[in-house]
């Protein structure tokens, strides 16, 4: 199974296709079944309102977007200012006008003349009668109307604020014949107490549906509400504690006589939900209890697989079949981690058949109880023709949709249908609405197509078996592969490490490399080096550009090749995680390979215009001998990224590495050798601060790249300068930053925490562009505060080998010795900490609340989080004030108000500005790297015009005429004497 999801979409579809195709008799009858069933879907348009919202606002168009963007943010937002200019930002500029009484809802009609006011209030528009007689009553009212109408779109979708609300809506008559299937949505703990919250959700819920098993109810769970730590690295800790708590709620179940269903997770913990689902289904004490189930989601390629393994379970299951919920994360996922192939499938159709592949499995099935969870005709009329007269299974459908299309089935023909209903506040619970929306609302889906009155029925209900036939189940066009993600240049390759096997292969594999021993690398006399440099500079930059492009490409190639030993190099010399070992092989990997790209397209001769008879070229070459000095934080990717850009220029180099980190310098420098480097065109040089010093200011370098501390680099820059004689050069540097995230009160703080522990704590804080200085609105920072308590918690410290180890030692003695006397000097501010290994350099993580911005005047290299708070309406001053340090290399917002992070573009003086995502984690190609000010020189690392950097720019002028006469004119055939 765990190769499957990685195979190729044609292989994996060609069997479906057989499975889910039907005979030209069954095709009709179908046809005809569907037909009706569109008929009352359609009719159904006029009664529900949210299927007439999403026909009078689609989300292809500017009013849905800000509609559902205003509803993922508005009910969270707890001070008046922030909501206006949340109000203002999503309703101001849209053209509600062009919607006013179209739709045949009241409803629909209130809300879209209710925008109206509020576009006039919050618009652009300065005068009229209007705006002056609703200006009368304010922005109260306004939030107040807005509000209202933002809980009445929760409550189409969530079915009660609590178990008991929940289970009395039901027994509405619109309900009639019904049963349901309630979540208590929560989505993803971050603490323990969350976990703990969520359980006891479920626990109570089970007993409140319990009190009433006639009424034939259930409970949907999911697993990563139970534990804030289910990921597979974690395995050995998440899977007992997680099984544990599921036979709780399943033995609880199985005493309340009601079924209990364990939700859908994304694929990178299949295998691990299977090893749960599986030990709570062979439990004892739960033999003779048929209530158990679980989701599968169609569109994982290894969906018709877990059909399979859970009919072979050997015990009666009910599995609930759901096209997939978290499509766009694992596309993203996975070309970001460079992984071979998607887990899912590519195209919607490829899903819709997988979709009935499954189903046919489900029915033809020993032990599964089928459900399928659908609001697609087309699919239901397949399973009802496939199903002929059974009635042994049922359909299920989200709360707020699908209505019209199970009615008459349940009503006059007794099938069955649950509803999947939420429970939960309408704050916390619109984020989940709104995902809701997407997905059944996206362009391609049959929701979104039902409300397009321009489809016809025959498009409605096309064969997806034909539409993937058609195109012979070839991946969709637009979603290349991730090797091939960047088009021009191949992306580099990584590991799975959310697969268990992979990963403990992975570390045993690395635990094998030995680190060689210290002081077999003894430092290169610095004058030697460069003697050697300067003898070889002519032969290397009179090697065709083209050539020097390909050594780097073949390096690329043999840093993948010897990505093990580089690995290990990186965990046992430089102390970092595996994950992080990965990242710096591919992105050392990347560097050579979009520097390859850029030198064949950038540094070619370059043909001017000029007057006839003469020829004007622009050339880029080499300089000389380039020195290139990189941090011991970056041991391979700085290092050989800034030395790759100057050798493929057509500079000889000198390379110096960190003293902290010479042998996976050493071992890049051999590969690169391997490559086709000359030997005497990268000479390594190792050791200390001296060997840098005598480095640079040998006047034969002709440029200096270097990435390390502020003052350091000011040194180099005045060493350049020494002496009459010496030429002016360039200094490439790169140095660290105070950086900081902005917090507003739009943000949704389980995704602010998320960010926060890895930008300010991934890598011990050792990274130039980790998180500094957290600035959280006062509205919310205690909450929010709160919630990074709990998380920090669970942050493992420990041996960087160990696959579960998030935080490892910091670099050395000197490190761990200024950030413990600092961390000690604040510790009437502490916030948090945590409690470290007794052995090892390890600073514990720690919150120092401070007053404000402005306490914080230096960078502290590790981690360490400052965190204070700045007020509502004063973003363009907190940016300011962030300015004012004089750093200017990473800075973040949260926000959901759009004009906040316009505001934020234009103002802030940073080199990467990153919007509600982490902050650190540049990627070649995509964003460049670097700062300014105290920062930095520019230009950014792996960017389009760091390359030039490197180069002498040199123009030639040739007068194609002295040689007598002007060929050009003299060819061109127009008379003449």
């Amino acid at each position: 199974m765990a190769k499957l999801h990685r195979a190729a979409e044609p292989d994996v579809l060609k069997p479906l296709l057989d499975r889910a195709r039907l005979t030209p008799d069954s095709r009709e009858r179908v046809m005809d079944h569907a037909l009706a069933l569109l008929a009352d879907l359609r009719a159904a348009q006029t009664r529900g309102w949210v299927n007439q919202f999403l026909q009078e606002y689609r989300l292809n168009s500017s009013e849905g977007v800000a509609l559902l963007s205003l509803a993922e943010a508005f009910l969270r937002v707890p001070d008046p200012e922030t909501a206006d200019l949340l109000i203002a930002d999503k309703i101001g500029d849209a053209d509600w006008k062009a919607h006013s009484g179209k739709s045949n809802s009241v409803l629909v009609n209130s809300a879209t003349w209710g925008l109206m006011l509020g576009r006039a209030l919050v618009g652009d528009e300065k005068t009229g009668a209007l705006r002056r007689l609703i200006s009368r009553a304010g922005e109260p009212f306004v939030r107040q109307a807005v509000g209202a109408a933002m809980k009445r779109m929760g409550e189409v979708f969530v079915m009660g604020r609590t178990i008991d609300e929940a289970m009395k809506r039901m027994k509405k008559p619109e309900n009639k014949g019904f049963t349901a299937s309630f979540d208590m949505l929560g989505e993803a703990a971050r603490t323990k107490a969350d976990a703990e919250r969520y359980f006891q959700a479920y626990f109570e819920a089970i007993r409140a549906v319990g009190r009433d098993p006639k009424a034939g109810h259930s409970i949907s769970v999911k697993l990563s509400a139970l534990h804030p730590r289910y990921e597979v690295a974690q395995y050995d800790r998440c899977v007992p504690e997680l099984t544990d708590m599921l036979a709780q709620l399943a033995s609880e179940s199985a005493a309340q006589g009601i079924p209990l269903t364990v939700d859908a997770e994304e694929s990178e913990r299949l295998e691990m939900s299977l090893d749960i689902i599986g030990s709570v289904a062979r439990r004892p004490e739960l033999k003779g209890w048929n209530g158990f189930g679980m989701a599968v989601q169609a569109y994982g390629k290894r969906a018709r697989a877990v059909i399979g393994w859970a009919d072979d379970l050997g015990r009666p299951m009910h599995v609930r079949l759901v096209k997939g919920a978290y499509w766009d994360s694992e596309i993203k996922r996975t070309q970001v981690e460079g992984l071979s192939d998607y887990p899912l499938f590519t195209r919607k159709a490829a899903t819709d058949v997988s979709y009935l592949a499954c189903a046919r499995d489900m029915l033809a099935a020993r032990n599964i109880v089928p459900a399928f969870a659908s609001h697609n005709a087309l699919t239901v009329a397949t399973i009802l023709d496939w199903a002929g007269d059974a009635r042994d299974f049922e359909f299920q459908r989200l709360h707020g949709m699908g209505e019209g299309l199970y009615e008459r089935l349940v009503n006059e023909q007794g099938y069955h249908c649950r509803i999947y209903a939420p429970v939960g506040g309408h704050r916390d619970l619109l984020a989940y609405l709104v995902r809701r929306l997407l997905e059944n609302g996206a362009n391609s889906s049959f929701v979104h197509q039902l409300a397009d009155e321009q489809l016809s029925e025959a498009e409605l209900l096309a064969d997806p078996v034909e539409k993937i036939a058609a195109v012979g189940g070839t991946r969709h066009p637009s979603i290349p592969l991730p090797v091939e993600l960047f088009g021009a240049w191949k992306n580099s390759g990584g590991i799975d490490l959310a697969e268990r096997t992979i990963l403990a292969e992975t570390a045993i594999a690395i635990a094998s490399k030995p680190l060689p021993a210290a002081g077999t690398s003894a430092p290169t006399d610095v004058r030697v080096a460069i003697d050697r440099a300067t003898a070889a500079f002519p032969g290397w930059a009179a090697t065709p550009l083209a050539t020097r492009a390909a050594i780097l490409e073949r390096l690329a190639d043999l840093l993948e090749e010897n990505r093990i030993e580089l690995m290990a190099l990186a965990v046992k010399e430089a102390f970092k995680t595996i994950p992080d070992a990965l990242g710096e092989v591919r992105e050392a990997a990347d560097f050579c390979r979009y520097y390859a790209l850029q030198a064949r397209t950038g540094l070619a001769p370059i043909a001017l215009p000029g007057p006839t008879g003469e020829r004007n070229e622009l050339r880029m070459e080499g300089r000389g001998v380039w020195a290139t000095i990189a941090p011991w934080n970056f041991p391979l990717a700085i290092f050989l990224g800034q030395t790759a850009a100057a050798l493929v220029a057509g500079n000889a180099v000198v390379a110096k590495p960190a003293p902290q980190t010479p042998e996976i310098a050493r071992a890049a420098v051999r590969l690169a050798h391997q490559a086709g480097v000359p030997e005497d065109a990268l000479v390594l040089v190792t050791g200390g601060p001296e060997v840098g010093a005598a480095l640079t200011s040998d006047p034969r370098i002709a440029g200096v790249a270097f990435t390390g501390s502020t003052p350091t680099a000011k040194k180099i820059a005045a060493s350049l300068l020494e002496g009459d004689d010496r030429p002016l050069v360039p200094l490439i540097a790169e140095t660290g930053g105070i950086n900081a995230m902005i917090v507003d009160s739009t943000a949704l703080p389980e995704q602010v925490v998320a960010d926060v522990l890895t930008s300010a704590f991934r890598s011990a804080g050792q990274r130039c562009s980790a998180l500094r200085l957290l600035l959280l609105q006062e509205e919310i920072a205690e909450g929010v505060i709160e919630m990074l308590r709990g998380a920090i918690e669970l942050l493992i410290l420990g041996d960087p080998a160990d696959p579960r180890t998030d935080i490892g030692p910091v670099i050395d003695q000197a490190a761990y010795d200024k950030l413990m006397a600092y961390r000690d000097s604040a510790k009437a501010q502490w916030i948090k900490t945590v409690p470290v290994p007794a052995t090892g350099l390890f600073v514990p993580p720690t919150m120092i609340r401070i007053d404000r911005p402005e306490d914080l005047t230096r960078e502290w290299f590790g981690p360490i989080l400052h965190v204070a708070t700045w007020k509502a309406g004063q973003l363009a001053e907190t940016v300011a004030r962030v300015n004012a340090k004089g750093f200017g290399l990473t800075m973040g917002l949260h926000s959901r108000i759009a004009r906040s992070a316009e505001l934020v573009e234009a103002e802030a003086r940073v080199g990467n500005l990153y919007i509600n995502r982490s902050m650190i984690g540049a990627v070649v190609g995509s964003q460049p790297f670097g700062g300014e000010g105290l920062s930095g020189t520019g230009p950014k690392a792996g960017g389009p015009h760091y390359l030039h950097r490197f180069c002498a720019e040199r123009a030639v002028s040739v007068d194609t005429t002295s040689a007598g006469g002007n060929a050009t004119l003299l060819s061109l055939d127009e008379g003449g004497i």
